[in-house]
């Protein structure tokens, strides 16, 4: 597939078949996408492949603590809510995916059970934990370098018949994933990615999200 179609077909998958995902598989995904660009060629990644029950143990501590009203606790500061255009871009995506569902405004037990299955990482059979070195903080710049490798990550995968979606409440509670996961102290929890067989007959797999026109976002200097 040409680089412009894979990009444009690529979108975020919800729902997985239960089929495990081989780590050949995997690591072919990983080693095309370690050549994502990053500041300086530093290469400030980790990536702890989690699958099995270690996975399971982490959607059950993340259930657990979201049903118990445990606040977010990150790894490092984040805007927990969006306001403005970006709140609005939000609330479309959310609008896309309960219209397909069939999710009343007023359907609290099914709103409610959306939302937990993003704790869950979408029940997906495999997730992809990135991390960086605590010493690299403040770190905007290594993050920006683990959005190249996520969005790499994405598209590797998807060319290969595998669906993913990134994933920010799959790491809410990072003291659980770090736990679950063995991951050590001396690296912060940046983002996961949910990968799995895309489940043809979840509906909510239909939604793709829409984009901006160009015009709204750019600007054109010295042309």
């Amino acid at each position: 597939m040409e680089f412009s179609e894979l990009i444009k077909a690529r979108k975020s998958i919800r729902g997985y078949l239960p089929k495990p995902v081989p780590r050949e598989v995997i690591e072919e995904i990983i080693e095309v996408a370690k050549w994502a660009p990053s500041s300086m060629n530093t290469q400030p990644w980790h990536v702890h492949v989690v699958t099995g029950e270690p996975l399971e143990r982490i959607r059950q501590g993340n259930t657990e603590n979201m049903r118990k009203g445990v606040p977010p606790q990150r790894d490092f500061p984040m805007k927990e809510s969006y306001e403005g255009i970006h709140r609005e871009r939000q609330v479309g995506i959310a609008v896309q995916l309960f219209d397909v569902m069939g999710i009343a405004r007023d359907d609290k037990a099914r709103r409610t059970d959306w939302v937990m299955r993003g704790f869950r990482q979408f029940d997906a059979p495999v997730s992809l934990v990135l991390t960086y070195d605590k010493y690299l903080e403040p770190a905007a710049i290594s993050q920006f370098d683990l959005g190249a490798l996520s969005h790499a990550l994405v598209l590797a995968a998807w060319e290969r018949g595998l669906g993913s979606v990134i994933n920010g409440q799959g790491i809410m509670q990072s003291a659980v994933v770090r736990e679950h996961a063995g991951i050590p102290e001396d690296q912060n929890i940046m983002i996961c990615i949910a990968m799995g067989y895309p489940d043809e007959d979840f509906v909510a797999n239909s939604v793709k999200s829409v984009r901006e026109s160009s015009e709204k976002f750019v600007r054109y200097v010295g042309f």
